[in-house]
């Protein structure tokens, strides 16, 4: 590989880290390519990619955006995973991912700036996605009227019971 070409890689990965608003840094030694192409969809799938690339390269990547402190976790066989909208879906498929296949191990990752451990990544993977919290939101903000709607309806509809068994008991 000639430096034009390590140019471009630097480049290519920098522009990506500059994108993505959550990196993981991950151990794929052992895992077959056909384990690693099915971890690539399934990340494209909840808008994340993962990367395989030089450590040294990836070091010179990561220079000037917030990922930084990634740069000592650059050692071995090393996957970076990057996630461009939330956090939650990339972390959940990685750790799944982690679960599934022993061979592919979470160092450590990269949010807003703060530096998270293995376990940071799997309790972040643990709470609801963004769509699920929109959800959830949406269904409490549409309760609040429909129960009012149905406490102003309520006493209409027992004074028309009430005069329904009036009437009943006057016609018996």
């Amino acid at each position: 590989m000639n430096r034009d070409q390590k140019t471009e890689i630097i480049n290519a990965l920098n522009e990506t880290f500059s994108k993505a608003k959550f990196a993981v840094v991950a151990d794929y030694r052992g895992l077959k390519v056909t384990e690693l192409e099915k971890l690539r969809k399934n990340l494209r799938q909840n808008d994340g990619q993962i990367q395989v690339a030089k450590n040294t390269l990836l070091r010179l990547a990561v220079k000037g955006t917030p990922y930084e402190g990634l740069g000592d976790s650059f050692n071995g066989t090393t996957a970076v995973a990057v996630g461009f909208n939330e956090p939650v879906g990339p972390s959940k498929v990685l750790t799944a991912f982690a679960a599934e296949f022993n061979a592919f191990t979470i160092r450590t990752a990269v949010l807003d700036g703060k530096q998270l451990s293995a376990d940071d990544v799997l309790a972040l993977s643990k709470l609801p996605g963004r769509d699920e919290l929109l959800g959830k939101l949406l269904g409490t903000m549409s309760a609040v009227p429909t129960g009012f709607v149905r406490v102003l309806s309520a006493v209409p509809q027992k004074l028309l019971y009430a005069l329904t068994a009036i009437k009943g008991q006057k016609e018996n």
